[in-house]
């Protein structure tokens, strides 16, 4: 079971249906029609698509600066166990590797509509420097979608959480969630718990 008191999330892939909206960018921006959600079998989308590199930087660029004008939608039943976490046990941590917090914090208020003191968005500029942040708000569980992320998440005693995408389906040692709803049924609720423990 997961405290909810002691959990923190990742952003894209977990929270944000992120890989949706770079496939709506390449497809009306840069005018690539092949790509599929299903097809991004691995997370170094320089190896598992035939984008160059710099259409791939234009794309994610656009993504972590806001500047984008199809919806980022928020990963179905994200909403309802953030605000949860949030009403009960606030602020809701995420620890992404974007350079910057606004986009984030912005999306959380409008498309989630979390109040801006039940969350702390804390953006590491790289995936390696997730554990540090881990570490200083002395985190127990991490969601996470990117593989190689849980295996140095695991090395600091953090027990990760996979959040079941197409590029993460390669054996690990993990437990993986489907979606929210399945998360939302690991978490300790309180309600959930024996009188004695509450």
């Amino acid at each position: 079971m997961i405290d909810p008191q002691s959990v923190a999330f990742d952003f894209d892939g977990v929270v944000a249906d992120t890989m949706r909206l770079f496939i709506k960018i390449a497809r009306n921006v840069h005018r690539v029609k092949n790509l599929t959600y299903d097809g991004f079998t691995c997370y170094d989308l320089l190896e598992c698509t035939d984008l160059d590199e710099a259409t791939l930087t234009d794309i994610v660029d656009r993504i972590q600066d806001g500047r984008y004008t199809d919806p980022l939608e928020p990963i179905p039943g994200a909403a309802n166990v953030l605000q949860r976490l949030g009403d009960q046990y606030g602020p809701v941590v995420l620890i992404t590797a974007r350079p910057h917090a606004k986009p984030v914090e912005d999306w959380l208020q409008q498309i989630l509509r979390l109040d801006r003191n039940k969350f702390e968005v804390v953006p590491t500029g790289s995936f390696d420097n997730k554990t540090k942040a881990l570490t200083l708000r002395e985190i127990s569980f991490f969601v996470e979608d990117r593989l190689e992320t849980c295996y140095q998440v695991q090395d600091i005693g953090v027990v990760p959480v996979v959040f079941s995408q197409p590029w993460n389906n390669e054996p690990h040692p993990f437990k993986r969630v489907a979606s929210w709803p399945e998360l939302d049924s690991m978490i300790k609720w309180p309600d959930t718990l024996p009188e004695k423990e509450r």
